[in-house]
């Protein structure tokens, strides 16, 4: 900060005058200790201050006004001071010849009313910089409370539609979709507007495009929007269980009324991102956003996008019926917007809360209006591939401005009605120099578009039988079964992976996948960076390849479950080759909380491709339709690497997830021949969901608690008692099998008065004195949904009737 280090030398020089006149003057000798006292004292505080500013959080302390303010004021002061001293020290030629013949004639220049009041100053100045500092600190200190709060809130990462992974994704023209814009946009505007607005349409509509438009439009505006992009096949953005935290915690930047609310949700219950998607959506949306006082003029936006492609079916119907809630907000105008396909789990969904939405299906527009904005979206983009061409091809070569010509373009547009998807597709082909030069493209496209099945056959077999043009029988079977191993991968993945992961997985050099990827920049998204993700431009792509009624005109489809048997099978070769071990990160302790270990050693132990494999696996198994047997390959996996695998669950934070692992491993069991694997699951299910939370905080007790405290005749604890510490040296006593008791339940904070099973026993529900009913899933422990209510009664057979609104939980 300017003038800090002038600061501390002024006060050296007037403590350094003050030593002078102290000698020289004796009837002053009171003020001049009083002033050198005040000035060694501010000296301190200024030099403290120094340090302070220099260190690593000094940046974020230098912009406090009130810091600057008293700092230049005791800066002045102090230069006014030492030039009063030094004048009146130096006050000329004579008075320096008197002192020197030992004549006192040196005078203390300030009077003693004068002198006390600038000392108040100083001392004024030097307190309101160490009061600064002081605040300063504290509102650093509170900031980063703050953030260790949000870090309470796991987010899907790119879920947000300004996500790095969703930069380059397109937006609408901006001389498309005028009138469907302008009527979203009425919406958010009307005061009276319903509080959802749902818009449906097929695949390669555009809804992902006008879902981008709407939230960079309300950002633009300064209208508090958060969003969340579903997208199959990329990790957490392809289920709902982070889809509310990630909401709030987008809010929470945006809206700082609800931060207090919020962070006392969080602290009441430090475990919320694990609790069931309807108390999330009650405690860290509906009800902070409801508390927010003198805000009912603001529009609080949230975007959801592609619904649909939400994995359960079961979480898409709860989703609409928690969003309907919306309208139970006053204090703010709560408003989502919604896109998805019009699958029949949605639509059944929306039929459900009556009409608390309003509609629009982008297939039902006019055709008219859809062919006028596909022309002008694919005039301009021939355009830019004709000018990209032009300026990069010697004059000779270059196109005629208006090529290719209006009569080609309206083809274009025909074949592309009413698929925006159908039209950027065709563009990013033709427009790609890898495959050739834009006007041998589009004779490429229009040739192969002679016969096709469907919008999609259209769309993208022209860019594949690139691939395999001009080449011989045993050639083309050769670029299939590599396209079918690398791309038939990607399309299938559960969430995407890099070049690198993606060739450390299929054990494969990068520079194949690399080759086979060359042709496919117009369906693929490939970025330059190997490191990167490579996604998929649209869905479609991935249901166009796995469509079994294409397998008559399509070379390249892709047998779904072989596809998912052969990643499973790499999966589990990648974490068997000296990957998985017994203590991996080196913690040597097994009380080493999981929070204490660097970021840094999980992720250069697991690196993404082998996360992914810890991850999926079973996904792939259960989605190949193989069936597991005993001392087949997956009971050699486990019965090695069992108990590394929890270990590396919980290492990087996925533990709660192993015991829905465990039961879609169950569901593949032979029950023939399946008899030692399924007891194997079976038991270290029960080990699980009794240890779960011990095991989350600390990796390593798998070896140790787990295993000691199982009882003598588990079949995990007799298959790996050579795991346990030698340390312990006498084991505890425990029973001799499983008792009764298969979990736990926690959540009531009162007595629970009564239970009641489901007629299918997968959930149970329970009623406490705390006021709450709370459903369960059986198999896996977990609370599902908590119902708040005035009070209850226990009905004949299974039912408990809550006393709001007589609701009944059946």
């Amino acid at each position: 900060m300017e003038g800090l280090g002038a600061a501390v030398e002024l006060t050296v020089k007037i403590a350094s005058l003050c030593a002078e006149y102290s000698s020289a003057v004796k009837n002053a000798s009171h003020d001049i200790q009083s002033l050198r006292e005040r000035i060694s004292s501010l000296e301190t505080t200024l030099k403290d201050v120094m340090e302070l500013l220099e260190s690593s959080h000094g940046a974020r302390l230098r912009t406090s006004k009130r810091l600057h303010d008293a700092l230049n004021n005791s800066r002045l002061l102090l230069d006014s001071i030492a030039t009063t001293l030094e004048n009146k020290l130096n006050g000329g030629r004579k008075q320096r010849t008197m002192r020197a013949f030992g004549l006192r004639t040196l005078k203390w220049p300030f009077e003693s009313k004068k002198l006390e009041n600038t000392i108040a100053a100083l001392e004024q100045y030097q307190h309101t910089m160490a009061v600064a500092i002081q605040i300063d600190q504290t509102a650093e200190v509170l900031t980063i409370n703050h953030k260790i709060d949000l870090s309470n809130l796991p987010i899907a990462k790119g879920a947000a539609y300004n996500s790095q992974a969703n930069e380059y994704d397109p937006r609408c023209h901006p001389r498309t979709r005028l009138n469907v814009l302008a009527g979203i946009y009425n919406w958010f505007e009307d005061p009276h507007g319903k509080c959802i607005y749902w818009l449906c349409g097929m695949a390669g509509t555009g809804k992902s495009t006008i879902s981008r438009t709407v939230a960079e439009h309300l950002t633009e505006r300064k209208i508090p929007c958060a969003s969340f992009f579903f997208k199959k096949g990329e990790g957490d953005r392809g289920g709902a269980a982070l889809l509310f935290t990630t909401i709030a915690a987008q809010l929470v930047q945006q809206l700082p009324c609800i931060v207090p609310h919020v962070r006392a949700a969080i602290e009441a219950d430090m475990n919320i991102s694990d609790k069931t998607k309807s108390e999330q959506f009650e405690k860290l949306i509906l009800e902070p956003l409801d508390k927010c006082e003198g805000q009912q003029s603001t529009i609080v936006s949230i975007v959801i996008d592609a619904l649909d492609e939400c994995d359960l079916e079961e979480d898409v119907r709860l989703m609409v019926l928690l969003l309907a809630r919306a309208m139970e907000v006053t204090s703010v105008r709560l408003r989502f917007f919604i896109t998805s396909r019009p699958e029949l789990p949605i639509r059944l969904g929306f039929k459900s809360i009556g009409d608390s939405y309003k509609e629009l299906a982008l297939h039902e527009i006019p055709k008219p209006d859809i062919k006028s904005d596909i022309a002008i979206y694919l005039e301009d983009e021939l355009k830019a591939i004709v000018q990209r061409y032009n300026t990069s091809v010697e004059t000779r070569r270059q196109l005629p401005s208006q090529w290719p010509g209006s009569k080609n373009t309206e083809k274009l547009v025909d074949m592309a009605l009413p698929l925006f998807i159908y039209a950027a597709t065709a563009c990013r082909f033709i427009g790609d120099r890898r495959l050739g030069g834009p006007k041998e493209q589009l004779e490429i496209f229009f040739n192969s578009n002679r016969n096709p099945k469907s919008n999609l056959d259209a769309i993208y077999l022209p860019i594949l039988e690139q691939l395999i043009r001009d080449l011989k029988g045993s050639e083309k079977r050769t670029v299939i079964t590599k396209f079918k191993e690398i791309v038939g991968t990607i399309v299938l993945l559960a969430s995407p992976l890099s070049i690198t992961s993606l060739a450390n997985l299929l054990a494969v050099d990068t520079e194949k996948i690399d080759n086979q990827l060359d042709m496919l920049h117009s369906v693929l998204n490939i970025p330059l960076n190997p490191d990167e993700p490579i996604r998929l431009f649209h869905l479609s792509f991935r249901d166009f390849l796995i469509d079994k009624e294409n397998l008559d005109i399509n070379s390249f489809w892709v047998d779904e479950q072989e596809t998912h048997q052969m990643v499973m099978v790499r999966c589990l070769k990648l974490l068997s080759t000296n990957n998985l071990r017994k203590d991996i990160c080196d913690l040597r302790r097994p009380g080493t909380l999981r929070l204490d270990i660097e970021q840094e050693t999980i992720d250069t132990r697991f690196p993404p491709e082998m996360q992914y494999a810890c991850l999926y696996w079973v996904h792939h198994l259960k989605e190949s339709g193989g069936t597991v047997r005993d001392h087949d390959q997956v009971y050699d996996f486990l019965i090695r690497h069992l108990l590394h695998w929890i270990e590396a669950l919980s290492l990087i934070g996925r533990i709660s997830e192993s015991v829905g692992m465990l039961d879609n491993l169950l569901a593949t069991i032979d029950s023939e021949d399946g008899v030692e694997i399924s007891a194997i699951i079976r038991d270290i299910k029960r080990i699980i969901l009794i240890n779960r939370w011990s095991l989350d905080e600390a990796p390593l007790q798998i070896y140790s608690s787990a295993i000691l405290f199982a009882p003598e005749q588990s079949v995990i604890r007799n298959m790996f008692k050579d795991q346990i510490p030698p340390w312990i040296s006498l084991l505890p006593q425990v029973e001799s099998n499983w008792d009764a008791c298969l979990a736990t339940l926690e959540g009531h904070n009162h007595w629970t008065r009564a239970v009641s099973f489901s007629p299918d026993g997968r959930q149970l529900a329970s009623a406490s004195s705390d006021s709450t009913i709370k459903l369960w899933d059986t198999a896996t422990g977990r609370c599902t949904a908590t119902l708040i209510v005035g009070g209850w009664r226990q009905q004949k057979g299974n039912k408990l009737n809550s006393g709001m609104q007589s609701q009944a939980v059946a």
